[in-house]
């Protein structure tokens, strides 16, 4: 019975006059232009496939196995240019991520300035073969042309192992999947009240039980660039700093001298801003950390840090406030993000913070901004992301945009979605609300120039392994890609829900745990 609504679909698919090869496209391009005249028949005795780039082997191998899932067919790869399949780097075209797909009855064309942009050309192509359904088992594709390039340069994801841990094997099972929908970067939240999950050599004692050797990392770090993913990690400073505090105790302020630290029940310390040994201990670190990370950011936390029942209640810390000349123990941020902005140069690397605009833990607007312009700002706070957008730029700062109401996707998807763990008091962000995120919040376009991307955070309290960190993604991920990546004039919810649907087929095909969104299929009942 199952073939033969599978055969139903398969007929009226290819009966149909809509544009069955943009059914499956996700994000959606920004410019295409259906063709006219005879497919392209891809006959492995007759098809090959040319590079002129030795940096596009992988992209081949990639092609290649496209053709092999989609089709079944296996296709070489050629030293002819005059092959009908060719991958070329175009050194004339503008854009890092900018490709052009070009399908005729002659051939197929992805080109593009670098590696990069031809990969996302793939990725397309596999898209349009999964929504031509039968254009795909006749192993034809259909003439189209497109030409495209992202909205934002940054587009990415945060997994969260510090509070549960996610094995290698998981975590580049993750990053198979976020590239085959665009995203670019990828945050790992390795340090926090709950964990330590990284190897630092020179001081070993401060992983935790499960971590990643800087072996395993380094190999994630090839693994995702391979894929056009940039790993950026994250030490939080100066709170969430159990773990850290739990090995070396004495970095903690005199106002906790009591306190004994469990990690992962102790919450809301800090590191002291006076002590000296707190900056030979993160010295190390940081240095260790740039040596097994490529990306030239380092993300440095900075947000929720209990200054009232830390800074402000410790002997050292006030007596170097007086010394500093400050009123307000807030203000130590300044000297204290002084100390590790340095250690990050001395290295070649730039900080990222989150935005931290609320006044729940200190005085806002004490010591915030100006930031050094060249501190990349993250927003994240529920609400106050426009309020980022203003301050970042007037004072000259870059900012990614994380608004929990639209990217944290740790948040439940429906009322009631998996209520075993009440994160945060949860707020709920549908499907629905997340396809709604303008990142430029509809601002005029000088004042989005400083605006880098978007980023989904998945906030791990409640994610004890990687089926449920992909069921929290998809298919909120999608909504979020296409937010980074399609112009808002090529955006539209209905068309959204039409293509979401074959890819959500294709993810669990992968063995990729989803969640269906039932909730927006409309129901006539009667």
């Amino acid at each position: 019975m199952k073939h033969f609504f599978f055969l139903l679909f398969v007929l009226f698919s290819c009966s149909v006059e809509a544009r069955q090869n943009e059914s499956a496209l996700m994000p959606m391009p920004n410019n295409i232009v259906q063709g006219q005249g005879a497919s392209f028949v891809v006959n492995p005795s007759k098809v090959a496939i040319y590079v002129n780039d030795s940096q596009l082997s992988f992209a081949a191998e990639k092609l290649q196995s496209v053709f092999l899932d989609r089709m079944g067919v296996e296709i070489q790869v050629s030293e002819s240019s005059k092959s009908a399949v060719r991958l070329l780097i175009d050194s004339q075209m503008e854009g890092k991520e900018h490709y052009v797909l070009e399908v005729d009855k002659k051939g197929l064309l992805i080109k593009g300035a670098t590696r990069q942009a031809i990969f996302y050309g793939i990725m397309t192509l596999d898209q349009l073969l999964l929504g031509d359904v039968c254009q795909t088992q006749a192993k034809k594709i259909t003439p189209v042309k497109i030409d495209d390039a992202p909205r934002f340069p940054f587009r990415a994801l945060m997994l969260d192992p510090a509070r549960h841990f996610l094995p290698v094997k998981d975590v580049k099972f993750y990053i198979d999947q976020m590239a085959r929908y665009k995203y670019n970067a990828l945050q790992l939240h390795l340090t926090d009240d709950q964990g330590w999950r990284m190897e630092i050599k020179k001081r070993p004692e401060l992983a935790s039980k499960e971590h990643y050797t800087q072996e395993e990392l380094k190999d994630l770090v090839e693994y995702a660039a391979l894929r056009n993913v940039e790993i950026i990690p994250e030490i939080d400073v100066p709170g969430h700093t159990a773990s850290v505090l739990s090995v070396y105790p004495e970095l903690k302020c005199t106002s906790a001298d009591s306190i004994e630290i469990e990690v992962g029940k102790t919450f809301n310390l800090m590191l002291c801003a006076a002590d000296e040994k707190v900056y030979a201990v993160y010295s190390d670190v940081i240095a260790e950390v740039a040596d097994v990370f490529t990306s030239d950011y380092i993300h440095l936390g900075g947000d929720e840090s209990h200054i009232d029942s830390n800074w402000a209640k410790c002997k050292d810390c006030t007596e170097m406030m007086k010394r500093e000349g400050y009123q307000k123990p807030s203000q130590l941020m300044i000297p204290f993000f002084n100390r590790i902005f340095s250690m990050l140069k001395q290295h070649d690397k730039k900080a990222v913070l989150w935005c931290e605009l609320d006044n729940i833990y200190y005085p806002a607007n004490d010591y915030l901004f100006p930031y050094p312009k060249d501190v990349v700002l993250v927003s994240w706070r529920y609400g106050l992301t426009p309020t980022c957008i203003d301050l970042t730029h007037k004072y000259g700062n870059q900012l990614i945009l994380a608004p929990g109401e639209y990217a944290y996707l740790d948040y439940p998807q429906l009322k009631g979605d998996l209520p075993e763990f009440d994160n945060w008091g949860m707020p709920v962000t549908t499907l629905e609300k997340c396809y709604q995120f303008d990142p430029g919040y509809q601002l005029e376009n000088e004042k989005q120039q400083h605006l880098l991307g978007v980023m989904g955070t998945l906030w791990g309290e409640a994610m004890k392994d990687i089926n449920r960190v992909t069921y929290m993604t998809y298919p909120r991920g999608f909504a979020l890609a296409e937010a980074g990546w399609t112009q808002m004039e090529h955006r539209e919810w209905e068309s959204f829900k039409s293509r979401l649907y074959p890819n959500l087929s294709d993810l669990m095909k992968e063995g990729v745990f989803v969640r269906v969104p039932f909730e927006i299929v409309k129901r006539d009942i009667r």
